[in-house]
């Protein structure tokens, strides 16, 4: 992955002088690229093929993506920009209730047709009629399509995780577990060598939270993110540490999985459901997929557990964080370590703690927040307004970042979430507990 892309806005006062049009060109074409960079990796044959229903094909990632420029931020400059086909609003669509019927999320992956090369050249025209729109709207069209823009920018940036995600577990399917590309993002791997987990203390007491606007309005934020707004927290401690996977190999041979007093309930369920005995994408070494994915006999027998990962199949790193957890493990593994999972609220507050190490960069972390509304929540006005706001049921927060996020694009406030037993992300955790 390129590391080189930063996304953060200029000034607003700029306005639509001929510098800040250039920056934002510049954004546009830099976040479009990447995308393009991390689908190049990939066979016509791997981008069009749906894994599961929570996942998307990567032909259907660049649509989207493209349809939410031409469908939401064009008109807002170009009232009669005509579409480059009709059907793509049908078919590209993802969850938008007011911009009409949309093609079934689970079965993404019988849209065969359009052909990766159209939508290749879907997104040349999106592109072009975005830079067009950049030189030569007026100023009060680029007030209006601004904000816009910028959402799109960060809306792509997440499909972008999603992409790396998505094709993991669609090559986590393949029997012969290949590699999406061995280079093309680092391992996961803490900043230093981990070393008995020592305790940091949080701030107690009242503190404010959430994204505040500042008078320039330069800093980006999801609508989720706000309004910033006084917590109460409790006298606590965070790990200041993630749970390796080292660690979390000691929790299933003290039979982890097998230990109903652990779980809770629904997550118990799942577990005898689903059949889980390890992390996804864990692999013991009696699974006879290790010899189709090309170890040897030695490498197989080197390691009790192997991971399958963007790069391949590699033996456990006991070093590395543990990742591809659903919130239900995260929180059976912390009650079998006499901890707790830290609230969404605690984890923001000790975001800024040079004494906690990795809190972006390595894996999301689950919280013990549900995903609610903040005190005086609003939606983004107009379509927008279903981006956040309509999922805030049954979901958990996860704070943080992972390998897979864009660079430039994690921040203290962002609240990422997903259902309780979703774990194709990049997801692990880090220990908190209470303090008397």
């Amino acid at each position: 992955m390129n590391r080189e892309h930063h996304l953060s806005s200029p000034k607003r006062a700029d306005g639509s002088s001929a510098a800040a049009r250039a920056v934002w060109q510049r954004r546009f074409a830099e976040v479009r690229a990447q995308t393009m960079r991390l689908a190049s990796r990939l066979s016509p044959e791997d981008q069009c093929v749906q894994s599961m229903p929570d996942a998307s094909p990567v032909k259907w990632h660049l649509a989207h993506t493209t349809w939410f420029f031409e469908t939401v931020v064009l008109p807002a400059a170009v009232p009669d920009h005509a579409p480059f086909d009709p059907a793509f609003s049908y078919l590209f669509n993802s969850y938008y209730e007011a911009l009409g019927p949309r093609h079934p999320r689970p079965q993404r992956g019988l849209i065969t047709r359009p052909s990766t090369d159209e939508v290749r050249a879907y997104r040349a025209h999106v592109d072009a009629a975005i830079d067009r729109m950049l030189q030569e709207c007026d100023g009060a069209a680029w007030a209006r399509m601004l904000p816009a823009l910028e959402l799109g920018l960060h809306h792509e940036q997440q499909h972008q995780e999603l992409i790396l995600t998505d094709v993991l577990h669609l090559l986590s399917c393949n029997p012969l577990l290949p590699a999406y590309e061995r280079a093309a993002v680092p391992a996961l791997r803490l900043a230093t060598p981990p070393a008995p987990a020592r305790w940091i203390e949080g701030a107690a007491g009242l503190l404010d939270i959430g994204h505040a606007a500042t008078g320039d309005d330069t800093a980006f934020a999801f609508d989720n993110e706000s309004p910033r707004h006084q917590v109460l927290l409790h006298p606590h401690a965070l790990a200041d540490r993630l749970v390796t996977c080292g660690d979390y190999a000691r929790f299933i041979e003290d039979g982890g999985y097998r230990r109903p007093e652990l779980w809770l309930s629904d997550g118990w369920a799942c577990v005898r459901a689903q059949g889980w005995q390890a992390p996804a994408y864990w692999l013991a070494s009696d699974d006879p997929r290790l010899a189709l994915s090309g170890q040897s006999p030695q490498q197989i027998a080197a390691s009790a557990w192997h991971v399958f990962g963007l790069q391949g199949v590699r033996p456990m790193d006991d070093a590395a964080p543990v990742a591809q957890l659903s919130f239900y493990e995260a929180a059976a593994y912390a009650e079998w370590a006499g901890a707790r999972l830290p609230t969404e609220m605690e984890w923001e507050a000790a975001s800024a703690d040079p004494r906690l190490q990795d809190m972006t960069g390595q894996v999301w972390q689950w919280t013990r927040s549900s995903y609610d509304p903040y005190p005086g929540f609003r939606p983004t006005p107009g379509i927008a307004a279903e981006y956040n706001g309509k999922f805030m049921v049954g979901q958990v927060v996860l704070r943080g970042s992972s390998l897979a996020t864009p660079p430039g694009h994690a921040r203290p406030t962002y609240r990422n979430f997903f259902p309780p037993a979703a774990r194709w992300q990049f997801s692990g955790l880090r220990l908190a507990k209470d303090i008397a």
